[in-house]
């Protein structure tokens, strides 16, 4: 028998903003007619991208895949310059859906080279964002984790940016290693604050409930973030991807307050149904009678997102 009687939801979670923007773009693109695409997935949850693809939206990989004047919407971690010269020389309808925090980032990383200094980016080599960045400082040294910080020079001058979604502790932990690195140190913070919102909200949920089941992509490293600072707080914490990945039972039984949070890339409404899940799976009789209800109760609670994205068409209303 289940022993699950609530859920609470982290304050503030689901879509973070430049994520949402930018599928609203998509979407407001393919309402008004115009084939359109995203460079890339643009979002990786696979729910979300189905859902785009039944829209008429398509996901190239490359801008060879886009006809000439079609509209193609440059997903919120930001490319290259030369992506966005490449789209306009063919003609290409470019929607510019980068985060605007990763605008200043790029804004941040064109002064740092002006000034002359050697630029550290503290982020995940190969990620989307890391790689656009890249293209207005190439020749910054990227490091992510501490085994990486052995290869940053000593030199006079040096500036440290950041990954948005880096952790924030990270961030002032290389900062620290890299005062002794250089005798002019500037340091510019771009760690997204929706990502240090999100993470103290999580904190602040994990302090109140028995389990956290955190839910995001599995390589996602803000998610990962999540799950780690649920051990901080001393909480148990599961990671999953999806409401079907909440088959066994085993997990709650005994716990009866239940945390639910998301990586920036997970959609409220997933959350919410993995919320139900956990209640008709692992509630007692009476929270499982009672298990939408309840979901409901707790959404209600949580901060409202900002944004258009489930107001815009979804594959049902197009149909």
């Amino acid at each position: 028998m289940g022993t699950v009687t609530d859920i609470r939801i982290a304050k503030r979670t689901g879509f973070c903003y430049g994520v949402r923007e930018a599928i609203d773009k998509a979407k407001e693109s393919s309402a008004a007619g115009k084939a359109t695409h995203t460079l890339g997935q643009v979002v990786h949850n696979e729910g979300v991208v189905n859902d785009l693809q039944a829209l008429g939206i398509r996901t190239v990989e490359t801008l060879d895949d886009v006809d000439h004047g079609a509209a193609v919407v440059i997903r919120a971690h930001g490319v290259r310059p030369e992506v966005m010269d490449r789209a306009a020389s063919r003609g290409l309808e470019v929607i510019d859906g980068t985060c605007t925090w990763v605008i200043q980032e790029q804004r941040e990383l064109v002064k740092l080279v002006e000034e002359g200094y050697t630029i550290v980016l503290l982020g995940t080599p190969k990620h989307p964002e890391v790689v656009g960045l890249l293209g207005f400082a190439p020749d910054a040294i990227v490091v992510d984790e501490e085994e990486d910080w052995e290869r940053i020079p000593h030199k006079k001058k040096m500036a440290l940016i950041s990954q948005s979604t880096q952790p924030p502790w990270k961030f002032e932990k290389l900062a620290a290693y890299m005062v002794a690195r250089s005798h002019e140190l500037k340091i510019v913070n771009t760690v997204c604050p929706v990502t240090i919102r999100r993470q103290q909200d999580t904190l602040d949920a994990a302090r109140e409930v028995d389990l956290m089941v955190v839910v995001g992509g599995r390589s996602s490293a803000n998610t990962k973030e999540l799950t780690r600072l649920c051990g901080i707080a001393g909480t148990p914490a599961i990671q999953i991807e999806s409401v079907r990945d909440l088959e066994d039972p085993a997990p709650f039984e005994g716990r009866q307050v239940v945390g639910v949070t998301g990586g920036t890339s997970t959609p409220i409404e997933d959350l919410h149904a993995v919320a139900q899940r956990i209640l008709e799976m692992a509630g007692t009789p009476a929270a499982r009678r009672k298990a939408a209800e309840l979901a409901d109760a707790a959404f209600a609670v949580a901060a409202t997102p900002a944004g258009r994205t489930t107001s815009l068409p979804t594959a049902s209303a197009a149909g």
